[in-house]
């Protein structure tokens, strides 16, 4: 399903298959990176980032921005009505599956955060059981299937781009989650211990660095020639230069 040529995306944990246990794995994943934030604003971008709890934040006010009346913020992702450099940390949660434009989406985001501000990605792992869905007709229409699954090591390779640091890269649930989740599953336990990558949800942590990994090379002393003043030569005052 689509709408404009945009995947419907999800408002409710409800929608997604599993979501319950979906947004209690993520939760659970994270509980150990909030008290490492810090700073005054956090902006949750989409409903489910919003209705995430995040015990121990140290981000002193959180803001939840989405297109519902029940948003902190009612407007668009791809054009933040926030100010240059004025959030300490951004969290999104199955966001970059259902935007139409999700590099520019990256950009909008990096442009509010701060240098040294945190992001918080999840989402959902093309490389992972979760991908049989994409491969059924009769999910291909339906949530989150009907979305554009990207690679973690794509996301990264953006995120690098664009100057941030990954310090934290985990993958939940190795389950294709078309049926109920059962913990019990020897299944998923196995796939989990010999392929611990191919989890269906990636959580991502990443930072904003201060300068770009990249050293950039020092500049060429180039010789000033010596040229001689005529006698006669004034000098005249820049008309733009702030008086001494």
């Amino acid at each position: 399903m689509t709408h404009l040529g945009v995947p419907l995306k999800p408002y409710h944990w409800s929608e997604l298959p599993n979501g319950g246990v979906i947004r209690e794995a993520l939760e659970a994943s994270l509980s150990i990176w909030w008290p490492r934030m810090f700073g005054y604003y956090m902006l949750n971008l989409g409903p489910l980032s919003a209705k995430t709890d995040k015990p121990g934040l140290a981000v002193r006010y959180q803001y939840g921005l989405f297109d519902e009346p029940e948003a902190d913020i009612v407007a668009n992702h791809t054009q933040l009505p926030i100010q240059n450099v004025s959030i300490d940390a951004v969290v999104m949660n199955f966001i970059l599956e259902f935007d139409a434009d999700p590099h520019r989406l990256l950009r909008e985001v990096d442009r509010i955060l701060i240098s040294g501000g945190h992001l918080v990605i999840s989402g959902f792992n093309p490389i992972s059981p979760m991908f049989i869905g994409k491969m059924l007709p009769k999910y291909q229409q339906e949530l989150p299937w009907n979305g554009h699954f990207f690679t973690v090591s794509r996301i990264k390779d953006w995120l690098g781009l664009l100057g941030y640091q990954v310090i934290a890269d985990e993958r939940l649930l190795h389950h294709h989650l078309l049926k109920d989740v059962k913990p019990d599953s020897i299944w998923s336990h196995a796939l989990k211990s010999w392929l611990p990558s191919s989890g269906s949800v990636y959580v991502l942590v990443a930072k904003k660095l201060e300068s770009p990994l990249t050293p950039i090379r020092a500049k060429r002393k180039v010789k000033q020639p010596q040229w001689s003043t005529a006698p006669t030569a004034t000098r005249a005052k820049c008309p733009y230069s702030s008086p001494k």
